[in-house]
């Protein structure tokens, strides 16, 4: 065991992670050159279209080190604030971490975030600052933010570049040299903690797992000790490029194993595989998920419910972030009502609904928890509109609050105090790290940072400014329900809880996209906003009319009136019994709203 490594690479968004991954394959001819194409262990569609790694991947490398042949295991880790408990659980698979960091933009707040993670996982943390031969690279300055933060010596960080594969042998050297191999009994109870699992529609659920204690070989009776279950190991093996089978996977490795498994609910990410003829105790594994924003998702035919409660299942093995359970609402039927840890997760998830399982579906407002203290003393916590109670038996509403870090360049100070301070922020602390960089720390309300804060932020500050949050508290807050009305009649799916100082704003701004969106009908519709029984904002969209009157010429007008009056009638009568539908743009549109 003390020839096995277990390490991942946790950076921000854009330093150059899957580059240098695919430098690190190459030179240990882990992938020939047939094999190389850029992002090699980004290999959804999604991931390389966007740019960014969205799930975690395991790959084994094995690399000759003065005369010893050592295994590494690497887990390639996303980088963006959405996708950090993905990040936590290939951390818990691991002794050590390469922490990298850009030359050119420095330390960023993910960056920060996700190297705490790594230090509570008690990680050996191995700095490497990439893209060192571009023309922006500030190297000494990256180089004593790095010695700030982790407190190590100048001489520890490794350079390198993943472009031009500069570094790359340092970097496997201080791997092996810095991270310590991992600890494990081959003769104890297997013990093995589960980190990802994946569906096949030919050999059921792929289990992805790291072993701690004892050995795991083909054929044997194994048990998940969280569900109870037992199966046999069809096929044990590690993770190469490709699924490689082994006859046994030992104490220390990676490796995945596929027993037949076709229900989802039994594989957990965090349970622990033992032998059932000699079980093992159960690992502590991760803490639950905890969702940030909710959201309903609705079949956009109701039919489907049952297709995309199997695709919502096969999709949660894959991604242990997303929480769903069942809903119903009045206008689009049968549904789930969806935890995600962002806007981006919720983003992708529908995304991938519609790619690998060809689900196409209607998404609602997305919105977050609420607590609510009724007259009589009891807790309802509200996670949708629907379930607010009525505004008389409540005594107060609480809201969670964020600390966010934003870590940015001087120059942009102004615009995000502005726009904080506009989301209804509170300026915590404000100190330099470097001249060229300031840390802001603010607390927010979460409701006023799910729907575009980070996109404006972007755009405030040119993409010089990186953020990350974390949640603190609920607070007291006046917090309403506001209502949208089609001719009198409610649509629940675009209800929204919203503080009362911004309810006006945006049910006026509601109300004129909606008027851009919905098709005109033979008869006039009104569209309102209103918070109870008081309308807010209102905008109407008028009837498609015919000429009535054109076959008059002449004669006296109230011939002309009677005609239009009779028309009138009609439209009244129409509109009694008229449907209006609602477009999948409309649902869309709420969420990017200016």
């Amino acid at each position: 065991m003390k020839n096995i490594r277990n390490f991942c690479i946790i950076a921000h968004i854009d330093h150059g992670k899957s580059t240098l991954a695919d430098r690190l394959l190459e030179h240990t001819k882990t992938i020939g050159d047939r094999d190389m194409m850029n992002q090699v262990l980004d290999d959804m569609d999604l991931e390389r279209e966007k740019g960014i790694t969205i799930k975690s991947h395991a790959i084994q490398i094995n690399y000759v080190f003065k005369g010893e042949e050592y295994v590494l295991n690497l887990i390639d880790t996303p980088g963006h604030v959405d996708f950090s408990y993905e990040v936590s659980r290939a951390l818990a698979a691991c002794e050590g971490a390469l922490l990298l960091v850009d030359a050119s933009q420095g330390i960023q707040a993910q960056t920060i975030s996700n190297l705490y993670l790594a230090i509570d996982n008690d990680l050996e943390i191995i700095p490497v600052i990439n893209k060192i031969d571009m023309d922006g690279a500030k190297i000494p300055e990256v180089t004593d933010q790095i010695v700030d933060l982790i407190g190590c010596k100048p001489e520890e960080i490794v350079l390198a570049s993943g472009k031009s594969g500069i570094g790359i042998e340092d970097i496997l050297q201080a791997i092996i040299e810095r991270i310590p191999a991992p600890v494990g009994n081959y003769d104890a109870p297997l013990q093995a903690l589960i980190f990802d699992s994946v569906f096949n529609s030919f050999r059921g659920i792929i289990v992805y797992y790291r072993i701690l204690n004892g050995v795991l070989r083909k054929g044997d009776k194994i048990r998940f000790v969280a569900s109870g279950a037992d199966y046999f190991a069809d096929e044990v093996g590690v993770l190469k490029l490709n699924m490689t089978p082994k006859d046994e996977v030992r104490a220390g490795d990676v490796g995945y194993i596929i027993t037949g498994i076709k229900n989802a609910k039994e594989v957990k990410v965090g349970d622990t595989i033992t032998l059932a003829s000699n079980p093992g105790e159960m690992i502590h594994g991760f803490e639950e998920v905890k969702p940030m924003v909710f959201a309903g998702i609705y079949p956009v035919n109701t039919d489907d419910f049952e297709v995309l409660r199997e695709c919502m299942g096969k999709l949660q093995l894959n991604d242990a972030s997303l929480v769903f359970e069942l809903e119903t609402s009045q206008a689009l039927g049968f549904g789930f009502r969806c935890g995600f840890l962002g806007l981006l997760h919720m983003e992708i998830i529908q995304e991938r609904l519609e790619r690998e399982f060809n689900q196409t579906v209607i998404t609602t407002v997305p919105n977050v928890s609420f607590i609510a203290y009724t007259t009589r003393g009891e807790k309802i916590i509200v996670n949708n509109p629907a379930e607010m109670p009525d505004p008389v038996k409540i005594a107060k509403i609480e809201e969670p609050f964020i600390k966010a870090q934003i870590i940015t360049q001087p120059d942009y100070i102004g615009n995000i105090m502005t726009l904080c301070l506009g989301k209804r922020g509170i300026l915590v602390a404000q100190s330099y790290l470097t001249p060229t960089r300031v840390e802001l720390i603010f607390e927010m309300p979460l409701t006023e940072i799910v729907f575009d804060f980070y996109d404006k932020l972007k755009s405030q500050t040119r993409g010089y400014a990186s953020f990350d949050y974390t949640p603190i508290d609920y607070r007291q807050a006046d917090i309403v329900k506001m209502d949208i009305l089609l001719n009198a009649e409610k649509v629940d799916a675009l209800s929204a809880l919203i503080h009362r100082a911004r309810s006006e704003d945006f049910g006026r701004k509601l109300c004129e996209k909606l008027k851009e969106l919905l098709p005109r009908q033979q008869f006039q519709i009104a569209i309102q906003a209103a918070i109870g029984a008081k309308v807010i904002a209102r905008e109407n969209i008028s009837a498609m009319r015919k000429d009535v009157t054109a076959k008059c010429y002449g004669g006296d007008i109230s011939r002309k009136r009677k005609l239009l009056e009779k028309q009138k009638e009609g439209k009244k009568r129409m509109r009694q019994i008229g449907n209006v539908e609602i477009p999948q743009e409309a649902f869309l549109a709420v969420l990017k709203l200016d």
